[in-house]
């Protein structure tokens, strides 16, 4: 890992000085939502490498949070075809801006640099080694810029025999335990998971976690971060309560050995009349005494624990939950203290009541495009939409190049010199 550097450099990044005017003919940073100024993170600058996966999901949380985040891609060529995300992955990259760099060019490593040195923060996804090999790492970046917070994202980390291993969502899931874990299907396989828990929670919101108390420290310090973000090793973290009690106690640490692993009949799911399924997450005595009061069956309350009876305790469940459909049993149960909710498909959960009244869903718009759904920012602390105010997505086809490399102090000579280079767009 490189050393971190010892001179300090007061908080800040590419902020526009008030009242300053735009250079002419450049665009204005793109996007719209956070508002400039909202969020906890406003004020500052993050530039990301990535395109999609943890790195993405890491500066989507971070630009909710009010931070102004600059998308890095390649400049177009005709060797290579960029990987562009579909238009409504990572919120349509709401609230975001975007530079066009030739790395491989010295200048438009260059270009790059300039605008590192006025960020707060770069994130990156390359294979470990690529981008000290490019010359935008973290030791390049840090000697002009001793205040960056510097986040490699990886599936295994920046060292160690996996490092230069390839990988997605379901291989570091597969190390990590969660999918040993899941209860297996009839054949004995491990389940898919319905969501790419990896690189949401153990990359993405572990990079954003680390970037921001990183962040934390410096404005005490004044000093920046390098931080090795193993995705892997985020599912362990995931995975620790069932990890710590293997370290502590051994034994066999499988489905099925405890009540959240599906050793007992008050923590499954079951099928409605409808075909359709309720959760059961009646851990505590209260809850599951309430659940079998109202399912007619009081009778099985206080064998809750006890092994023998679990299956004729999960068949009286299941017969009693087949006589009538899901919504029927929420409404019996709900009001009931049992600890049960409805399993929701995609299509069910954007209509949701209760998500409705939260606030959950937005209504965006892309340039010369119809207006579509999608999920608004909703975690604690992020900024919240006005009801009915449409967001509006950043245009594909403009970048904000010259207009942020202007920002970080490159004059305009040297910056058309680069555009008619081809090095930047």
């Amino acid at each position: 890992m490189p050393a971190a550097p010892s001179s300090p450099r007061p908080p800040g990044g590419l902020h526009p000085t008030a009242g300053a005017q735009a250079p002419a003919g450049s665009h204005p940073p793109a996007g719209s939502h956070p508002p400039a100024g909202a969020g906890l993170l406003a004020g500052t600058t993050v530039l990301d490498l990535s395109t999609v996966g943890p790195a993405a999901r890491c500066t989507r949380l971070l630009a909710d949070y009010g931070a102004r985040v600059i998308k890095v891609g390649p400049v177009p060529s005709a060797d290579a075809e960029p990987i562009e995300p579909p238009f409504f992955a990572y919120s349509g990259q709401r609230g975001m801006g975007r530079v066009l760099l030739d790395l491989k060019d010295d200048d438009g490593r260059e270009a790059f640099l300039a605008l590192a040195g006025a960020a707060d923060v770069v994130v990156e996804s390359f294979r470990p080694g690529v981008v000290d090999r490019l010359g935008i790492g973290y030791d390049e970046v840090s000697a002009r810029n001793p205040g960056i917070v510097y986040c490699s994202t990886s599936g295994y980390g920046q060292d160690g025999p996996h490092a230069q291993w390839a990988g997605h969502d379901i291989d570091y899931l597969a190390v990590g335990g969660f999918l040993a874990m899941s209860t297996p299907g009839v054949d004995g396989a491990p389940p898919l998971p319905g969501a790419t828990i990896a690189d949401a929670a153990a990359g993405g919101m572990h990079a954003a976690l680390a970037i921001t108390a990183s962040l934390a420290g410096r404005a005490q310090t004044g000093r920046g971060a390098y931080l090795d973000v193993s995705v892997a090793e985020g599912v362990l973290w995931l995975m620790s309560l069932a990890i710590d009690e293997q370290l502590a106690l051994g034994g066999d640490i499988s489905p099925g050995h405890d009540v959240l692993s599906g050793r007992y009949a008050c923590y499954a799911p079951y099928r409605a009349s409808d075909g359709k399924w309720l959760a059961v997450g009646a851990i505590e005595a209260k809850f599951f005494t309430n659940l079998c009061n109202v399912l007619g069956c009081p009778e099985v309350a206080p064998k809750q624990y006890d092994d023998e009876a679990q299956p004729a305790i999960r068949a009286a469940f299941g017969a009693v939950f087949g006589t009538r459909p899901r919504d029927e049993w929420i409404e019996a149960l709900s009001a009931a203290d049992t600890c049960v909710a409805p399993v929701l498909d995609v299509a069910e959960l954007t209509h949701y009541p209760h998500f409705v009244a939260r606030g959950t869903v937005a209504e965006a718009r892309r340039p010369s495009e119809d207006r579509f759904r999608q999920l608004a920012p909703l975690l604690a602390g992020m900024p919240r939409l006005p009801e009915g105010e449409t967001v509006e997505l950043p245009d594909p086809s403009h970048t904000d190049t010259e207009h942020l490399l202007k920002e970080a102090g490159v004059d305009g000579e040297t910056v058309a010199r680069w555009m008619d280079k081809k090095v930047i767009a």
